[in-house]
């Protein structure tokens, strides 16, 4: 028989529900317009055929706004600091990755929280390079310890030396983008190399509604004729500054997403391009916006379906939730949003570790969530049926007074056909009572702990370090 593989995917949308999504996209882009107030897009955009009034509302033609879904590439391949290929964005493969810029960081086994500093950063950096199943580093904390103007490139070049595996980056503006860019070309070998083998990912985002300030044009500009990866994601929230219908919040951020999109292409055609919207959502009793409100899983969940519909790699979310500690709360949320995020085919999925309401970071729950990764990850690989797997010469031959244990099938697949927990318990209660009856928590505490005494970081060449180390800083 033809061997397959049948893998387990969530579908949300109709051919014909995508069909309205597109039209009404396009209408807003077309009809109603954006207003971008950076002077070189305005050009970029009048001279591809877009109008634009005294407002600095343009409006963006259908052709045009097609044209550029078709010369963005479909795949973006991500390379690790050392030039090893690390990721392969595009189509329906998932990678994982922590989330940027935290106000506060959870206190290691405890309940108490405090202002992130640069060593929080580094902290992470380590976590995340020791963890199998996160593929990417961002900063996980803002630090409060440094001039605000260098937070980003510092916490950049904190990151660069701690882990090899990519980085999706924040950035004030062009100015440190281009001093983050520099570092990089040192890691990698040169601006050319850097460009042919990115190691980097920039993430930009407008401001909703429908505007494109100049900051956030001049990155992505700047994105564009450098080669850098962007991701250029706005952040509606829903019944605040976008309508609070599911179907009208995504509608407005896929229209400002393709507004960037059309922009980056006219600037350097293909040009590598990520796709995205963060669909927060406002509580109307509370006024606090949710990462993991139902509306917000379905809106994000149209949000990849469209990406998959245009062909573009995606920006996506996982291990994320509310609560405010690691309990039971967090770990029901931030495995909810993982599980829906690799069913759907997210593409690079980042705020692992995230809580309340992205403001504080947990390390142990970036811990809990890379085995809930490596969990979900079997489950996506689905089920292999084969004349080996369906096993009916196996079944023939125990027949019905036997058992599967002693057999050459069993011993032949048993590990690989099983997933293994390392983290989770699956002791039993007497086993787990003698073994000191710890919580999940406790023991991804006592795993931080082993990582952060024991896992060495694979630092720059001193070569390359002293580079760095000798670069003029941009930022006054």
């Amino acid at each position: 028989m033809k061997d397959m593989n049948e893998r387990p995917t969530l579908l949300l949308l109709s051919p014909e529900a995508k069909k309205h999504i597109r039209r009404s996209v396009l209408h807003i882009l077309g009809e109603m317009g954006m207003q971008v107030l950076h002077k070189e897009a305005i050009e970029l955009l009048k001279d591809a055929g877009c109008t634009v009034d005294e407002n600095h509302m343009v409006r963006i033609p259908e052709a045009l706004v097609e044209k550029s879904i078709r010369s963005a590439p479909r795949n973006i391949s991500i390379y690790d600091r050392e030039g090893r290929p690390a990721m392969e964005l595009g189509g329906d493969r998932s990678y994982y990755g922590t989330g940027s810029d935290l106000l506060y960081t959870l206190d290691p086994g405890g309940l108490g929280r405090h202002r992130s500093v640069l060593e929080d950063v580094r902290r992470a950096a380590l976590v995340c390079d020791a963890l199998p199943n996160i593929d990417f580093i961002m900063s996980c904390a803002h630090p409060s310890d440094v001039p605000p103007r260098k937070a980003y490139l510092m916490s950049f070049q904190a990151m660069a030396e701690t882990g090899t595996k990519p980085i999706v980056c924040t950035a004030e503006g062009r100015h440190d983008l281009a001093e983050i860019r520099g570092i990089a070309a040192i890691l990698r070998g040169g601006d050319e190399e850097l460009r042919r083998h990115p190691y980097f990912i920039h993430y930009a985002e407008p401001t909703s509604p429908r505007k494109h300030p100049v900051d956030s044009v001049d990155k992505l500009l700047f994105c564009a004729e450098t080669g850098i990866p962007v991701v250029y994601s706005p952040a509606p929230m829903a019944g605040a500054t976008a309508p609070i219908t599911i179907a009208g919040h995504v509608a407005q951020g896929l229209a400002e997403c393709l507004c960037g999109l059309v922009i980056h292409q006219r600037k350097a055609e293909g040009a590598p391009f990520i796709m995205g919207m963060g669909p927060a959502v406002m509580d109307m009793v509370t006024t606090q916006s949710s990462y993991n409100a139902p509306e917000y899983y379905l809106a994000y969940l149209t949000v990849v379906e469209m990406s998959h519909d245009y062909d573009l790699p995606s920006w996506g979310y996982a291990g994320t939730s509310d609560a405010q500690v690691p309990d039971g709360q967090a770990t029901f949320e931030a495995g909810l949003c993982t599980f829906l995020s690799a069913m759907s085919g997210a593409n690079l999925n980042h705020d692992v570790g995230y809580l309340d309401f992205g403001r504080t970071g947990s390390l142990e729950m970036v811990i809990i969530l890379d085995e809930f990764i490596a969990q979900i990850k079997r489950l996506r690989q689905g089920v292999s049926i084969n004349e080996e797997t369906l096993a009916i010469q196996v079944m023939q031959e125990v027949g019905v007074n036997s058992h599967f244990l002693s057999h050459l099938h069993t011993m032949k697949h048993f590990s690989t056909a099983q997933w293994r927990p390392k983290l989770t318990n699956r002791l039993g209660y007497d086993r787990w009572q003698k073994a000191g009856s710890s919580t999940l928590l406790e023991r991804a505490g006592k795993r931080l702990k082993e990582i952060l005494e024991t896992h060495q970081a694979f630092p720059p060449s001193p070569q390359k370090a002293a580079a760095i180390r000798n670069r003029k800083e941009v930022c006054p």
